[in-house]
């Protein structure tokens, strides 16, 4: 067996430093996919990342349910509205279109063709496959932040890293990103002097 230790990056910095483009491998896709997002989704700092996925973390739960005790509902009215009724939870859930694929594949429907479908006759598509003889067990992701989504669909064994668990582990090594080691978030790097300031 291996056993691997991280250390802190001891390596602070003392104020501005100049960013080497001639070392490593420059992709520009991150900064533009950091850029590109809605401010809600931009993070200057990784503290300000952790804070935000831990609350989003606290506002989830997961349940495991057996698949015949999950009710599928459409309504006629709303063609593009699905929503799932599970056991334990009064109010509907509605699946996000990540959820929408994991339930689709855990029933055997292809998933492609499912969203094409009106959301009644996705709905009875779906209910078919939850009421399969297997009667199997699904761990659900719910998150309660305003709108209750479904957030994942898995099997009963299935192991979850929380994104701010990733993001305090990654800190460990990468302090805040804001300058204070080398690694930084794309925000605080100014492309015009190609510095970056400690803030």
């Amino acid at each position: 067996m291996t056993v691997m230790t991280l250390t802190r990056n001891e390596q602070t910095v003392s104020g501005a430093f100049r960013v080497d483009v001639s070392r490593g491998e420059r992709i520009g896709r991150v900064s533009s996919e950091w850029f590109s997002r809605p401010d809600d989704e931009r993070y200057l700092s990784l503290t300000d990342l952790h804070d935000a996925v831990r609350r989003r973390a606290d506002c989830a739960q997961t349940r495991t349910v057996e698949s015949r005790a999950v009710r599928v509902e459409a309504s006629r009215d709303n063609a593009e509205r699905l929503s799932l009724m599970v056991p334990g939870r009064s109010e509907p859930v509605a699946p996000t279109h990540w959820s929408f694929g994991q339930l689709c594949s855990l029933v055997g429907a292809p998933t492609s063709y499912m969203r094409q479908l009106p959301a009644p006759l996705a709905g009875i598509n779906l209910q078919h496959g939850l009421l399969s003889p297997r009667g199997e067990l699904l761990k659900t992701l719910e998150a309660d932040d305003g709108r209750i989504e479904l957030r994942a669909v898995t099997g009963p064994d299935y192991g979850r890293i929380w994104d701010h668990e990733l993001t305090a582990a990654v800190m460990k090594i990468a302090g805040n990103g804001t300058g204070d080691t080398r690694w930084k978030v794309p925000g605080v790097l100014d492309w015009a002097t190609m510095t970056t300031t400690r803030s």
